[in-house]
């Protein structure tokens, strides 16, 4: 019943304001598109010191151990620097990673020794030093995902929990007007 009454008082109000609501309704209809289309978790793209430092694709460097603490994501960027006079960069298949063949790499991505690479696509990338580096542990597998960011409402100030059962019937109201503004474009 008081849901009912709180419902047909709204309902009034809306007819009675006429404009002012649709008005209302448009700026909430753009904010939440605003907030949908752009997001306010959006992620920027991060750069990952490959072994965790400026200088680190080196021996002597657990690079398994770095990747598996790591987050990485379609867009991100690794970063190599080292000695480019004493090793390289490689990017190679799945089976040349396990075997340290550097012959049949897919791309060298060695320039000037400190050198970026982005991660393009949602898969596993296979990196190694060739010139004999790969069996003393130069080498990193990288897993990349897609960003899927949390799904949360948006939050909501700290109200006073005894307004807590009004904000059930605005949302109602708010979707009901939406329909009906809808309903006429």
């Amino acid at each position: 019943m008081r849901f009912s009454f709180l419902l047909q008082f709204q309902f009034k109000q809306l007819k009675m304001f006429g404009m002012a609501a649709e008005a209302v309704t448009t700026v909430a209809v753009v904010a939440v598109a605003g907030w949908l289309l752009f997001g306010v978790e959006g992620r920027q793209p991060v750069l990952h010191r490959v072994g965790g430092g400026k200088y680190t694709w080196t021996t002597n460097i657990n690079f398994t151990d770095w990747s598996i603490h790591e987050h990485f994501y379609v867009g991100d960027w690794l970063y190599f620097g080292f000695d480019k006079h004493i090793y390289n960069v490689l990017e190679v298949s799945k089976t040349s990673y396990e075997s340290c063949n550097d012959k049949d790499f897919i791309f060298n991505i060695t320039r000037g020794g400190r050198d970026v690479f982005n991660l393009t696509e949602a898969k596993t990338y296979y990196f190694l030093s060739g010139r004999g580096f790969c069996f003393q542990g130069m080498k990193v597998a990288v897993f990349v995902e897609e960003y899927s960011p949390p799904i949360s409402p948006p939050n909501l100030p700290n109200i006073s929990p005894s307004l807590h059962p009004l904000i059930w019937p605005f949302s109602l109201l708010l979707s009901i007007n939406i329909s009906m503004a809808n309903s006429f474009f």
